[in-house]
């Protein structure tokens, strides 16, 4: 089934919008230039007529021909297409003073941005909610279970959690109901989680670091762990419960993984601590997680 046989009208009506949108972007930026539309067309290196469409909101223009009118009107793409760090001088200022910060710089800034808009928590209250991050298979179940056990405080899987809110699984939230239904779903049960706990284990999914709503939340009101390990166990953990789904349905099952668990390294290692799960046996592994959930967080 093609893609145009799923559009609503819906999802029609949002184009257009979308499209005309970008046209008032492009009319608004050409303005303030001081530029004329025959000007911004000979340097984007396309007709009058193209660039009118495109600014009408009738034209769909390809991605190489908006990179030309972006480089026409001295611009870049993201202020061009309506990302919101362009979208006032506020915005635009303060995007020009984090760009050139590294990555602890920002994080530092993060935490400051957050203690002076009120979302700062108390360090003892966030050390009682032990979050686990990382991919399938790196253990949060297993460990999860038992620091919980050990710590005497309840465990919650959030999938678990999310499925039930939803009531179904989350293959069908996804497919019925899209990806960002799902994000939602996963916000709610998170912040639904930490207000009914002060003190809990929880497993989070895998690709919850990739929602930076959840993922400032689950930093700012949780002490995180991510459980670290390579791609093959992660892979041969799923299929040792008797999950080969991933091998025998894409035999690149493998590659994708990698990609995925390299593009969330970044995020992951946003955690306090870090505990691998490949270098040890479980048992050591749990011993070297308890230990550092007793000796560098707040006791529960």
């Amino acid at each position: 089934m093609s893609t145009q046989q799923l559009d609503t009208p819906a999802d029609e009506e949002r184009r257009n919008q979308y499209l005309l949108s970008l046209g008032i972007r492009v009319r608004g930026l050409r303005s303030q230039r001081g530029l004329t539309r025959k000007a911004v067309a000979q340097a984007a290196g396309i007709s009058e007529r193209h660039l009118a469409n495109l600014e009408l909101g009738t034209g769909n223009a390809s991605v190489l021909v908006l990179l030309d009118v972006a480089h026409a009107l001295q611009c870049t793409m993201a202020e061009l297409v309506g990302d919101v760090t362009t979208s006032t001088p506020e915005w635009l200022m303060l995007r020009d003073l984090l760009s050139p910060l590294d990555e602890a710089s920002l994080a530092r800034v993060r935490v400051a941005a957050a203690s002076l808009l009120g979302q700062s928590h108390d360090p003892g209250a966030r050390g009682q909610r032990i979050a686990l991050l990382g991919l399938r298979g790196a253990g949060k179940s297993t460990l999860g279970a038992r620091l919980a056990a050990a710590l005497q405080c309840p465990f919650t899987e959030l999938s678990h959690e999310v499925e039930e809110m939803a009531g179904c699984q989350l293959s069908e939230i996804q497919a019925l109901y899209g990806l960002n239904a799902y994000r939602r779903y996963e916000q709610r049960a998170l912040a639904q989680t930490i207000e009914r706990h002060t003190a809990v284990v929880i497993a989070t999914p895998g690709g919850l670091v990739s929602d930076p709503t959840a993922f400032n939340q689950l930093l700012s009101q949780c002490t995180t762990i991510w459980l670290q390990a390579t791609p093959e166990d992660h892979m041969g953990r799923v299929m040792a419960q008797g999950d080969t789904r991933p091998m025998q349905a894409n035999p690149e099952a493998m590659d994708d993984l990698k990609r995925i668990l390299t593009g969330r390294t970044a995020f992951y290692s946003k955690a306090q601590f870090v505990v691998n799960t490949s270098a040890q046996s479980l048992e050591q592994t749990f011993a070297q997680l308890l230990s550092v959930v007793r000796t560098q967080v707040t006791p529960l």
